[in-house]
């Protein structure tokens, strides 16, 4: 042992109480005592408990805020166009039920810590699809919120009393649930040639987050289903990171429609100009059309009968 690493050990063997008993609680009193006391990575098996800890919560954290852009993309906008209800709602359950089967097993909460912050973020979506949709009638919107609303709260009680051997026969249900909460989405993508109001860097966060829960899982649960269950939501993302990138920058055809109407609402038209009486267009002219030009007043002689009289009058040209 060099020098260097000496001084290391001296100070984490001296770390206060609360930092150790943390150390020991991610990762056991032996790695934790092999790693951070003695400095020593010959452990591969430490190594790798440590390396899916260090991941599990880097995904608990960025979880909690994978899908904030996604609704802060919706509120300045205030449009959803291009996302699926349906695929929210599926999706949404299926982070409700792995949430209360990883908890009710008792697995590491580092494992599974972002379903329940993707839970709530995913509700926030689905209703702020319905608050920004495509409905003309307002009280009809508020009546699919209020609906959409009792569904998630009655979902989110039934899986809290549900015993533990139906948990794990829904658990096997999330593979279908991921399967169809994507497939919407992917169709609606492909038929509109656009991703309208998708999150790009929600895509992206999901894509990584998959790759490191595989790891994770297969690291510290080892429960197939849950692996089996990211594995497909891998390949689906990966499917809607295909589809950002052949229809970036494309509009989907709500919103396409809705710029052109108010383009034409825009636009200026002539008046239409009603055809001048012809036999009304010289008296016209010479009243409105040239300017009249006095002239001083002039003596006329005018011969009426036998005589004569004189009248002042002013020539006008």
């Amino acid at each position: 042992m060099d020098v260097v690493t000496e001084k290391l050990t001296l100070i984490t063997q001296n770390f206060p109480a609360p930092i150790r008993e943390l150390g020991v609680s991610l990762i056991d009193e032996k790695c934790y005592v092999q790693l951070i006391e003695k400095l020593d990575f010959s452990d591969i098996e430490c190594v790798k408990l440590a390396l899916s800890k260090g991941l599990g919560i880097g995904i608990v954290v960025g979880g909690s805020i994978v899908k904030v852009p996604q609704i802060a993309l919706i509120l300045r906008t205030q449009d959803s166009a291009g996302l699926s209800l349906p695929s929210y709602i599926l999706e949404t359950l299926s982070y409700l039920i792995t949430l209360f089967y990883s908890y009710r097993n008792s697995f590491p909460f580092s494992t599974f810590g972002e379903n329940l912050f993707l839970s709530v973020q995913d509700i926030a979506v689905s209703l702020f699809i319905l608050l920004y949709g495509d409905s003309p009638n307002p009280s009809r919107r508020t009546g699919d919120i209020g609906l959409l609303t009792g569904f998630f709260v009655a979902s989110i009680s039934a899986l809290y009393s549900m015993s533990l051997e139906n948990l794990a026969y829904l658990q096997l249900a999330t593979l279908p649930l991921s399967l169809f909460s994507k497939i919407p989405q992917i169709t609606a993508n492909h038929k509109a040639k656009s991703t309208g109001q998708l999150s790009a860097f929600a895509v992206l966060s999901q894509i990584v987050g998959c790759v490191a829960r595989l790891y994770t899982t297969s690291t510290e649960v080892g429960d197939p289903v849950v692996q089996a269950g990211f594995g497909l939501a891998l390949l689906l993302n990966l499917v809607l990171g295909i589809q950002m990138m052949l229809y970036w920058g494309n509009m989907p055809p709500a919103v396409q429609k809705k710029k052109a109407v108010a383009a034409e609402s825009q636009k200026v038209y002539p008046a239409e100009v009603e055809p001048i009486d012809e036999t009304l267009s010289q008296e016209y002219f010479l009243s409105n059309g040239r300017q009249r030009r006095s002239r001083p007043m002039q003596r006329v002689d005018h011969a009426e009968g036998s005589g004569s009289s004189r009248k002042w009058e002013r020539k006008v040209d």
